[in-house]
């Protein structure tokens, strides 16, 4: 009698650690369907209180909580790989323990997906920037993005010039985490949603293998803590910063995050952030120009496009633009095309269907904009 209760609490126990989990992802899986309840309870309300709770606990450490919580997980799967392997070659394998740690190590998942949901994950699925500014993001054409092309050429010129040296300034990181911090109090005067209170920037401790991850940037949703490198060109950290913080914000999509990190800095009194926010918006301008005259076969057009945008820009922004190019160009290897592989499929599966390219969807963000307010 008394072996059978233990036996039936024993398979209570089972199902219940994997019962509660799968309930989880399940009403995650369920709740994805309701972009409205998710933007109304959990974006603009519940995340919002995560979120300043997260950055009061990190904001404050002069490191990256959340780095060393990604080292000591890799550190994990490490020991449990190797310790695996041990076992293989002193012939102690068995496939009753395979079984057991598989079985852990998927539930583990399992609860990481959860947490990762409840922190920040669901924001995947909110109606966004589109539904706040009643943005309506129409079709457009070539002659729509060669337009808006040569106004951030104008913007991009004008901000240089008022930069008086040849060599860019270097302002520390802190000075441009805290000009960053500033910029969304003055953006939110205008959008309150885009309020951004208790800061929590980070230099990554991974900055000298961003080369091989293929990242400047990145949001941890378990610490609440933007990642920021710091040995990449200065001019375009005022903007990736941006770029972080609205994730910090909610703003889970990559385009949403570009164009709410663009309404930040290019509302700056800091010519250098709008200098760096409008060198990004021109590159991705720039690469939707090329990939809408390849699409209708204009070669020669789109040549001489090229041509005149090189024209009409100043000279220190050209040198500028170089001096970006070679140092990701001296640093290019075979590592980080596969990683950024995996994140492409990353962004597909969380609803981001152009996947990597989802950045370059800003453009469209930028048009509607300009449509409904009149400037950029």
């Amino acid at each position: 009698m008394e072996s059978n209760k233990i036996n039936r609490l024993s398979d209570w126990h089972f199902w219940l650690k994997w019962a509660l989990p799968v309930l989880f992802v399940a009403s995650i899986q369920m709740l994805q369907l309701f972009p409205f309840w998710i933007e109304k309870h959990y974006s603009t309300d519940w995340y919002i209180q995560i979120s300043i709770v997260l950055r009061n606990i990190t904001g404050w450490m002069p490191f990256s909580l959340g780095d060393i919580i990604y080292i000591l997980f890799g550190f994990s799967l490490l020991v449990s790989i190797i310790r695996g392997i041990v076992l293989v070659f002193k012939k102690q394998f068995s496939w009753a323990s395979f079984g057991s740690s598989v079985s852990k190590w998927i539930r583990g998942l399992m609860w990481i997906y959860i947490w990762f949901n409840i922190l920040w994950g669901l924001n995947y699925s909110r109606l966004g920037i589109a539904h706040q500014l009643k943005l309506q993001q129409d079709e457009y054409c070539k002659e729509d993005v060669v337009a808006l092309t040569n106004q951030l050429i104008t913007k991009v010129n004008d901000c240089r010039k008022q930069i008086k040296d040849t060599i860019l300034p270097q302002p520390s990181m802190k000075q441009i985490f805290e000009g960053a911090v500033t910029n969304y109090k003055i953006v939110s005067d205008n959008f309150y949603f885009l309020s951004y209170q208790t800061a929590s920037v980070k230099s990554s401790l991974y900055s000298p293998l961003g080369n091989y991850f293929g990242f400047t940037g990145y949001y941890n949703p378990f610490t609440g803590e933007a990642q920021v490198r710091n040995d990449v060109p200065r001019v375009l950290i005022p903007y990736i910063v941006s770029h972080e913080m609205a994730h910090q914000l909610g703003y889970a999509s990559e385009s949403e995050a570009n164009f709410v990190g663009y309404l930040s800095a290019s509302s700056s009194a800091d010519v250098y952030f709008r200098y760096s926010v409008y060198l990004d918006m021109l590159d991705y301008a720039q690469g939707e120009e090329i990939k809408l005259f390849l699409i209708d076969r204009d070669i020669k057009g789109l040549m001489n496009t090229l041509k005149q945008n090189k024209t009409n820009l100043d000279s220190l922004v050209r040198k500028d633009r170089k001096e970006i190019r070679d140092f990701f160009y001296k640093r290019k290897n075979k590592i980080s095309p596969v990683v950024s592989n995996m994140y492409d499929q990353y962004l597909k599966m969380n609803k981001q269907l152009a996947g990597i390219n989802s950045y370059n969807e800003v453009i469209g963000w930028l048009l509607a904009y300009q449509k409904k307010y009149g400037k950029i």
